[in-house]
């Protein structure tokens, strides 16, 4: 199964419903990746990022 990033808030899921935010539509067109670890961490607060995980950079 290819992965799908979510649309509302990033993060790189498999299923049908983010984990995260609880949100259902997601895009296959996706670029970068980043795991956050720290919720807290400067890379998070620049990218805008809350909770923890694996996230997609950019969504198209």
């Amino acid at each position: 199964m290819k992965e799908k990033a979510c649309k509302k808030c990033r993060l790189i899921v498999e299923g049908t419903k983010c984990p995260l935010c609880g949100g259902n539509q997601f895009n296959e067109n996706w670029k970068g990746r980043v795991i956050i670890l720290d919720e807290e961490s400067e890379i998070a607060k620049k990218l805008k990022l809350k909770g923890k995980g694996e996230f997609a950079v950019k969504v198209g």
